[in-house]
């Protein structure tokens, strides 16, 4: 695959991490790794934690160029200098978001296995849509973002699109011609070497 063809890396975080080690271990992944954006994804919603990670997250990407938002929290990203925000529940808060953060801000939305809700959140000026699960997670109804959405929205529509969720080397390449990113969080974290392990995971790509 071609270089300018390969898909870009979107990083996830653990949803609960520890600050004191986690600023070292994210560092050194996104020193190893090309990283296009970092997403904050806490399941925390003690405000205080969040400004902290949002902080820390910032200054580690900020000094490698790279984007940074974060889950849901419109009034986080603005207040700790983030990038934008990234919408759990599709287009639903989409316009307030936009309205709120301004036109520069990155906003986007993930919109579960359906095309529907995808192009509702372009419809409503999201930035990227992101689909998943595409793989097994034991989370939700079991459902997943098959191939043939990718495919479809890839041949017919120019909002970028990412892929996440129960992510393996085999999904890495089988969806690489059809998505512009790979949302990638979970599936590293819990290795030893996480920056080897996503290295490993998009071997595939080349």
């Amino acid at each position: 695959m071609a270089a300018d063809d390969r898909p870009q890396i979107t990083l996830i975080t653990p949803p609960a991490p520890d600050l004191d080690t986690f600023a070292g271990t994210l560092a050194r992944v996104m020193d190893t790794v090309e990283i296009a954006c970092l997403r904050l994804s806490l399941a925390t919603k003690d405000t205080d934690l969040l400004g902290r990670a949002a902080d820390a997250c910032r200054e580690i990407g900020h000094a490698r160029d790279v984007a940074v938002v974060i889950d849901s929290h419109i009034l986080l990203a603005e207040r700790h200098g983030l990038d934008g925000v990234h919408l759990p529940d599709g287009a639903r808060s989409l316009r307030k978001a936009r309205k709120d953060l301004g036109e520069d801000a990155i906003v986007g939305a993930h919109c579960g296995a359906t095309r529907h809700e995808g192009l509702a959140a372009g419809e409503a000026g999201a930035d990227y849509v992101a689909f998943g699960p595409v793989g097994a997670t034991g989370l939700g109804d079991g459902s997943r973002a098959g191939w043939d959405l990718f495919e479809w929205w890839s041949e017919m529509i120019e909002v970028p699109v990412i892929a996440e969720g129960g992510l393996t080397a085999d999904l890495v390449a089988k969806f690489g011609p059809v998505t512009d990113f790979f949302g990638i969080g979970e599936e590293i974290w819990a290795d030893d070497d996480p920056a080897a392990a996503l290295k490993r995971l998009m071997a595939p790509l080349g």
